[in-house]
């Protein structure tokens, strides 16, 4: 691909940093190399090193988000940036920079609304620490189960997305669990989506790692499991709903028993408990039907926003500065 390949997209490439100053530098250059008509944004994130200043050096444009976390800087990034097309990647100079590339290509060849860069098939010795792997494998398939679609890596920090995307994109997250609710927000707007294996590669050895394997995987867990009470409202509350009914019905079976064998409730607190505990779970199948209702309209709402974008590769109508993305030839 030629520098004219891509002259009629406004593309920027997204770099969220907190204490990068070792690596950022490589990143913004070998980006520009790969993809030299785009527009290199590297948010700073509450820095205490220079990632700032080696920024500005190699003439990245810099910005600031005071908020900490990942997802704060991805909800200020997608607000302030306008483009067609949209490079997320992390500033650790861990991802393979060309691979922006035929990422781009399957965007625009497929009419996609997002691409991720999988790292799980190419990757050097010790690019994943001790249980990251693993927590990945579990954290994917976890969230494959709830919302219905097999992806092979939803904690990847590569991704591309069209406008439409981006624009349609709720942001809630405030740290690393963002890429997680990136892909949710796919799913429930059953987006087309695609995927693109990279080369995954060690962190420089004076670069550290801000992931905490236990704490941040149990805060993108519980992101998990929220996003499932949002978007599947029914199903949610109707397994709590289960559960408390069998614990109801166990509770109450030798009490029954005993009503017909004597005739008499001997167990009373018992039998109060047991019709307490089936009542929450009315209420809590009751709640969910009501819920499952709103979410149903909420979705129609980001459907219509997300529809009033244009998709990637057509016009933006007369506001538009630039011609339509599209493919060379």
């Amino acid at each position: 691909m030629n520098e004219s390949d891509l002259s009629s997209c406004r593309i920027a490439i997204l770099i969220p940093c907190y204490n990068e100053e070792k690596t950022i530098s490589k990143v913004v250059q070998d980006f520009r190399n790969a993809l030299p008509l785009a527009t290199i944004y590297v948010y700073n994130n509450c820095s205490t090193d220079r990632t700032k200043e080696c920024a500005w050096n190699v003439d990245a444009v810099v910005r600031e988000e005071s908020r900490p976390g990942k997802g704060n800087v991805v909800r200020r990034m997608f607000a302030d940036i306008e483009a067609d097309i949209y490079v997320l990647v992390d500033g650790d100079d861990t991802y393979h920079a060309p691979s922006a590339i035929p990422m781009i290509q399957k965007l625009l060849a497929e009419q996609l609304d997002m691409v991720v860069g999988t790292r799980l098939s190419d990757y050097t010795k010790d690019a994943f620490r001790a249980g990251h792997r693993f927590g990945n494998t579990l954290l994917t398939g976890f969230l494959g189960a709830i919302f219905g679609r097999n992806c092979t890596d939803i904690l990847s920090g590569f991704r591309v997305f069209s406008r439409r995307f981006v624009k349609s994109f709720p942001a809630v997250s405030k740290g690393f669990e963002t890429e997680s609710e990136l892909t949710v927000h796919a799913l429930e707007l059953r987006m087309p989506i695609g995927e693109v294996p990279t080369p995954y590669k060690t962190r420089p050895e004076d670069s550290v790692s801000k992931l905490r394997t236990y704490r941040d995987g149990m805060r993108i867990l519980l992101m998990i499991l929220l996003m499932f009470k949002e978007e599947r409202p029914l199903t949610f509350f109707t397994i709590i709903f289960g559960i408390l009914s069998l614990i109801s019905v166990a509770l109450a079976y030798p009490v029954v028993i005993t009503y017909i064998e004597t005739g008499l409730v001997p167990r009373f607190p018992t039998a109060i408990l047991s019709t307490g505990i089936m009542t929450l779970a009315f209420l809590s199948l009751t709640s969910g039907i009501i819920l499952d209702t709103v979410t149903r309209g909420r979705h129609e709402i980001k459907r219509l926003i997300y529809l009033s974008i244009p998709a990637v590769g057509e016009s933006s109508g007369a506001s538009a500065v630039k011609k339509p993305c599209s493919l060379p030839a």
